[in-house]
């Protein structure tokens, strides 16, 4: 009840349209899809005359590195969707064993702007048409002295991106998959480009779920990575995810996720523990 009323003051026409979890939650980088992978779909609940949108607030702990990352997105009539989101890299301990000082963070804001072309992810039930959209991710990384130390070109970057992504009402699979153009290092976490390539490259992510209910998903995502810079390799990243929507205002993701190597460091595997709420 408090939920709902939380929402009263959006107009009952301009929200709430779409199916439940329809909307994604909210990636790393803020725009709608799963935890790791962005989805074609829009974000929030707003169907195609109506508005939605949410905040987010989302944990990483592998054992050397904690991730933390918050923001906010909304959803323009299923057409458009805005989404802004910091992101804090923290090196913990691990920050004085590679020179930095312990505790290091660095802090990257992402703004994102994302445009369904073609395709309705959920009404094209009678065809295998998916959903398509491309979108754009700005990123800026406030630590640009130390990401031209490691070899990093840049302490901006633009990534571009074309996402497709279809439902299955009637097997309760979804399946989405996109191509990102991008130099990023970590996806900017450690600036752009590098000593070993500085241009941007097609990297893929991909997304499938199985809706167990209509409140619960469950699958997995695998994002692959450039490997710009020479002192540390990059790996691509795999996640097992849950995620559970208690209603359309709030919802709660968890996955175990496996992000490889980062900055010298193996097996960074762990939590990923998402809160989002919205309409």
């Amino acid at each position: 009840m408090t939920s709902a009323q939380a929402f009263d003051w959006v107009p009952e026409s301009r929200t709430g349209g779409k199916l439940l979890l329809t909307g994604g939650v909210s990636t790393i980088e803020g725009s709608g899809g799963g935890g790791l992978a962005t989805w074609a779909l829009t974000t929030g609940y707003g169907d195609q005359d109506g508005i939605g949108g949410n905040i987010h607030a989302t944990y990483v702990n592998v054992p050397d590195y904690e991730l933390r990352s918050w923001g906010a997105a909304v959803g323009l009539w299923d057409r458009v969707e805005l989404s802004v989101a910091r992101q804090e890299f923290d090196t913990g301990d691990t920050g004085a064993a590679l020179g930095i000082g312990q505790g290091f963070t660095f802090t990257q804001d992402i703004v994102g702007v994302k445009v369904k072309l073609i395709g309705d992810a959920v009404y094209d039930q009678d065809t295998w048409l998916p959903q398509v959209a491309v979108g754009v991710q700005h990123k800026s990384n406030d630590q640009g002295l130390i990401v031209r130390a490691v070899g990093g070109q840049d302490d901006e970057g633009t990534d571009y991106y074309v996402a497709a992504t279809k439902l299955f009402l009637a097997n309760s699979l979804l399946v989405s998959g996109a191509v990102r153009y991008t130099n990023a290092n970590q996806t900017g976490l450690l600036g752009f480009g590098g000593d070993r390539n500085d241009d941007l490259e097609p990297q893929f992510e991909g997304s499938v779920g199985y809706l167990l209910s209509r409140n619960l998903v469950v699958g997995a995502e695998y994002r692959t990575k450039p490997d710009n810079l020479g002192f540390a390799g990059e790996d691509d990243w795999v996640d097992i995810y849950a995620a559970y929507a208690l209603n359309k205002h709030l919802s709660v993701t968890a996955a175990y996720v496996d992000l490889g190597s980062i900055a010298t460091f193996e097996d960074q595997r762990g939590l990923y523990l998402s809160l989002q709420a919205g309409f």
